[in-house]
């Protein structure tokens, strides 16, 4: 076992060897961000015991211009390097880089390579990381542009909308419609890395308040809403009348009686309306407005009519047809009114009456009945000691023992009975056609004998 043991910690140590570079020697952040004007510090952590190791590195910016930036080793930096301006000299043994304050010379991709030989061993490990410098400036709150300034109409126009920021680096844009994202589609393109906002062609479901907003790693700001209306319709076109009876496209209304139809659509801006009788041969224009006013006597039969509605802006239109029937109905519109709610009330009523009734029913049957004294004569009465005994019902019963006399009066014509405690009763009833019965022949030897004793 010993053997073993010894082999797996040689393995363990020269595993390093074997593999070449321990990234996890050294560890810094792959990107950091920081303000033009301001120092940063990026920050390197050594991970291996500073005594006994030796270490030599050197910082490189590779981009967007090449070039060495400072050497160093374990106690001191080599000084026949050209430093920048910005960047401070590394105090060994801290290997950290440190710029006093950022420009955008600054802003690119930066290398640290350094050879590192650790305690008790003889070759070095070279650990190569990168990082990623960004020079951020503060974003300025954006502004929507529009390249329409008069309002759309559906289906015939586009519009561009640009999200301008005039300070900060490295914006970042989203739109949002009614603060909601703004997602891309056929009609909803994006270009410029978001900043533009390109709708072709626009509809009705384009209408709303449109915003953008930018944010970049140390700033966030969003613009103010701009309202975008569209001309559109007309939609969802019908006839309406507070009279009569409507079943379908069929009017019922009462003769004699002035009746008022409204004509109805979803369109921006409102419709033109043109109202028109429909015969078999032929149409007649009756008026143009939203409502139509009928004088029901004037209708003999049942008569066909046309709603026609026309936006003037959108030059689109759209029309639905109708029948009136003149009928006398009296007031059978409201009484079908008062009906449905009368039901709607009654079904209320019926049902908290059945729960009163419910509720009054039980209260009766606890007060007659007293089922909690039946239940407790139940569980207080004594179990019978012998099994299959007969239980005659008058176990209890001590008073009923005795004789009995059935009388019968002939002047009646129903037979009633008597009962008397002894034979003395029979001299003071001579008359009477009697019959007398020794009720009680045999009591059963019980334990209750004793009682009756």
């Amino acid at each position: 076992m010993g053997s073993v043991a010894a082999f797996m910690n040689l393995l363990l140590c020269a595993m390093p060897l074997i593999s070449g570079a321990n990234p996890e020697l050294i560890s810094l952040p792959s990107v950091v961000n920081g303000i033009r004007g301001k120092p940063l510090f990026v920050a390197v952590e050594k991970n291996f015991n500073e005594e006994g190791a030796q270490f030599q590195g050197t910082w490189f910016q590779l981009s967007p211009n090449p070039s060495h930036l400072v050497t160093f080793d374990n106690s001191k930096v080599i000084h026949d390097m050209v430093l920048r301006e910005t960047l401070e000299h590394i105090t060994p043994p801290n290997i950290s880089l440190n710029f006093t304050s950022l420009d955008e010379a600054d802003e690119g991709d930066y290398q640290l390579k350094i050879n590192i030989i650790l305690n008790g061993q003889t070759e070095s490990e070279t650990v190569i990381k990168n990082v990623k410098i960004t020079v951020n400036v503060p974003l300025s709150i954006p502004v929507v542009e529009t390249s329409h300034k008069g309002t759309l109409v559906e289906d015939q126009d586009n519009i561009t909308l640009t999200c301008t920021v005039e300070k900060g680096t490295n914006p970042k844009y989203d739109w949002f419609r009614n603060n909601y994202v703004v997602i891309p589609s056929k009609r909803h393109i994006f270009l410029q890395d978001n900043s533009i906002l390109h709708i072709n062609p626009v509809k009705k479901e384009d209408i709303g308040a449109y915003s953008c907003a930018v944010h970049n790693p140390i700033s966030h700001y969003q613009s103010e809403d701009m309202e975008l209306s569209v001309f559109y319709g007309p939609y969802n076109l019908e006839v309406n009348c507070e009279q009569g009876l409507k079943i379908g496209e069929v009017f019922t209304v009462n003769k004699g009686e002035m009746v008022f139809f409204d004509c109805l659509a979803d369109s921006n801006p409102p419709n033109t309306c043109v109202w028109i009788s429909r015969n078999d041969n032929s149409t007649e224009v009756l008026m143009t407005g939203p409502r139509f006013e009928l004088a029901s006597h004037t209708l003999g039969h049942a008569t066909n009519f046309l709603c026609r509605a026309f936006n003037n802006i959108t030059n689109k239109q759209d029309e639905t047809q109708f029948t009136i029937v003149v009928a006398n109905l009296g007031k059978e519109r409201e009484n079908l009114v008062q009906e449905e709610t009368a039901v709607s009330s009654l079904a209320v009523i019926a049902v908290f009456s059945l729960l009163i009734i419910v509720c009054m029913l039980i209260v009766l049957f606890w007060k007659s009945c007293h089922p909690s004294k039946a239940f407790m004569k139940i569980y207080s009465r004594p179990i019978p000691e012998q099994k299959g005994l007969h239980r005659s019902g008058h176990e209890d019963a001590t008073e009923d023992f005795g004789i009995y006399e059935f009388v019968s009066i002939p002047e009646k014509m129903e037979s009633r009975e008597a009962s008397c405690r002894s034979l003395t009763r029979l001299d003071s009833a001579r008359d009477l056609h009697t019959t007398i019965y020794d009720v009680i022949k045999h009591v059963p030897e019980t334990p209750t004998l004793s009682l009756m004793k």
